[in-house]
C-alpha cells in the first residue's frame, strides 16, 4: 500500500491546520505543531494526526466546508485506504517511520463544520477500537513516532 503526502500542516493550537513546505517529525510531533488541549490531543502516542484527502473530498461532497488541515490533521494523504490500517500498522512517512495506535475521536472543535459531521466520520464501533467499521480512519488516524525524519508535500507514504 502506496500514496503521496498532499498537505503537511501545523497551527498553534486549535483548528484548523495550516499547510507548511514541510518539516521534522520528532517525537513529540511534528515541529512547530501546538495544541489547545495537550491533555487530550498530542503526547506520545498522538504525535502526528493523518486524514486521507479521499475522506475530506468525500465529506466535502456531502455538502461539509472542508479543506485540508480543516480537520485537525498533520498530514493530509492521497492513496492510502485507512480503513485497511489497523493499529499497530506502521508507514513510513517521507523520512520518518509512524505507526498507527488509534483512530481520532472527533471533538466538538469540528462543529463548525456542521453538527451532524462527528456522526457521519465516527461511530460506537470505532470508538471500541472496531477497525472493521465502514467509519474506521474516517475521523483520521493518530500515530506515534518510531523514527524521527523529514516530511513534505509529495513525498511518499507506505506501509512499512
Amino acid at each position: 500500500m502506496q500514496g503521496v503526502i498532499v498537505q503537511v500542516a501545523v497551527s498553534n493550537g486549535g483548528l484548523p491546520k495550516l499547510p507548511v513546505s514541510g518539516g521534522l517529525i520528532a517525537f513529540p510531533g511534528i515541529e512547530g505543531d501546538r495544541h489547545v488541549h495537550p491533555e487530550v490531543h498530542g503526547g506520545p502516542s498522538k504525535a502526528v494526526l493523518l486524514v486521507s484527502s479521499e475522506v475530506v473530498e468525500e465529506l466535502k461532497a456531502r455538502g461539509y466546508p472542508l479543506f485540508y488541515g480543516a480537520l485537525g490533521e498533520n498530514l493530509t494523504t492521497r492513496g492510502i485506504d485507512f480503513r485497511r490500517l489497523p493499529v499497530g500498522c506502521r508507514l513510513r512517512a517521507g523520512g520518518a517511520l509512524l505507526e498507527i495506535t488509534e483512530a481520532r475521536g472527533p471533538c466538538s472543535a469540528l462543529d463548525v463544520y456542521g453538527a451532524s459531521l462527528k456522526g457521519e466520520i465516527y461511530d460506537a464501533r470505532v470508538k471500541a477500537g472496531d477497525s472493521d467499521s465502514p467509519r474506521w480512519g474516517m475521523s483520521g488516524l493518530y500515530a506515534k513516532v518510531i523514527e524521527p525524519g523529514p516530511v513534505r508535500p509529495e513525498d511518499v507514504i507506505s506501509a512499512a
